[in-house]
């Protein structure tokens, strides 16, 4: 079982401490690196992607990126730490879908 992470703290350690949003976007669903909202990982599985990050596969890296995510080892990034960080993208809402978008709807009508 693993501790229950504090999301004010979690938001400081992921925009101000480690900037994981200059990747993965302030709402964590956007940019060069793994969609992290909504997050569908447990925490353990969440702990270890992060703990050991898996190789990108070659269509999702934009512009034919091949760099993944470092591993960031407790040493650097404690679990309690990343506990929060976890809580904090679980308090982050989903985007909305493409076709509640009017612009959006419109382009994929043809209009």
């Amino acid at each position: 079982m693993f501790a229950q992470g504090d999301a004010s703290r979690g938001k400081t350690i992921f925009i101000e401490k480690f900037k994981c949003y200059a990747c993965h976007g302030t709402s964590g669903q956007s940019g060069t690196g793994a969609r992290l909202v909504p997050m569908k990982m447990t925490q353990a599985a969440f702990m270890a992607f992060v703990r050991l990050p898996r190789e990108p596969r070659p269509a999702s890296s934009p512009a034919g990126q091949q760099d993944r995510m470092p591993p960031y080892p407790a040493k650097v990034l404690p679990d309690s730490e990343l506990a929060d960080i976890y809580a904090y993208l679980k308090t982050l809402p989903e985007g909305p879908a493409a076709k509640d978008i009017p612009l959006l709807r419109q382009i994929g009508e043809g209009k």
